[in-house]
């Protein structure tokens, strides 16, 4: 197909296709002609995967980046590629000098190491753990296990399930989409689904009619 048809079938504008072909987003099309390139298939799910990934998962195209590169990559492990996922994510919170963030965070590590979890020391979510547990305490709700298993229990659940969608065989496109819809786009799910129950949950307590 021509740039127009990709823009059509995309729902993006060819000003955009074109910008996310320099910033290396997107590969160039096939040249037919000094003035013309041909796209296909693969280009479209490109666009579609890098549209879900800005309008839903609200990444910015320097994160994008680093997902594609990964994905370009065939000497970069699954594992490895969910890692480079997760990591531009983010969120990248600096740390601060304050004994308090400190007592988080090594309240995280720990359980994470009780948990038996196999999480590196650099992963974004223990930072955004920490912060987490200094904002609930100062507020005066102090973190206890008791509080968090519900949490734990849910969290494993949905990441065990969401790993045992990859399927076994299956292209590295199609495991490489499993695995980024699952880390990016089915969390906004959880979100959502979240927020559901606890008004749910509220009306069926708390409401009148």
């Amino acid at each position: 197909m021509q740039i127009s048809e990709l823009s059509d079938r995309s729902g993006l504008t060819v000003q955009t296709i074109k910008f996310y072909i320099r910033e290396g987003l997107l590969p160039r099309g096939s040249a037919v002609s000094a003035t013309r390139s041909e796209y296909d298939r693969r280009h479209l799910e490109r666009l579609r995967l890098i549209s879900a990934l800005r309008e839903v998962g609200d990444l910015p195209v320097a994160a994008i980046q680093q997902i594609i590169t990964a994905i370009e990559d065939d000497t970069v492990s699954l594992h490895e590629l969910f890692g480079t996922t997760q990591y531009a994510i983010g969120p990248h919170v600096a740390a601060p000098q304050d004994p308090n963030w400190r007592a988080a965070r090594e309240d995280v590590d720990a359980l994470v190491r009780e948990l038996g979890w196999n999480v590196t020391e650099r992963a974004p979510a223990r930072d955004l753990l920490a912060h987490t547990f200094v904002a609930l305490r100062r507020l005066g709700f102090p973190i206890t296990l008791t509080d968090l298993r519900p949490y734990v229990r849910a969290a494993r659940e949905v990441a065990e399930h969401e790993i045992g969608r990859v399927t076994d065989g299956a292209s590295r496109a199609r495991t490489v989409h499993s695995l980024l819809v699952s880390t990016v786009l089915y969390e906004q799910v959880l979100t959502a689904l979240h927020r559901l129950a606890q008004e749910d949950a509220s009306a069926r307590r708390f409401g009148t009619g």
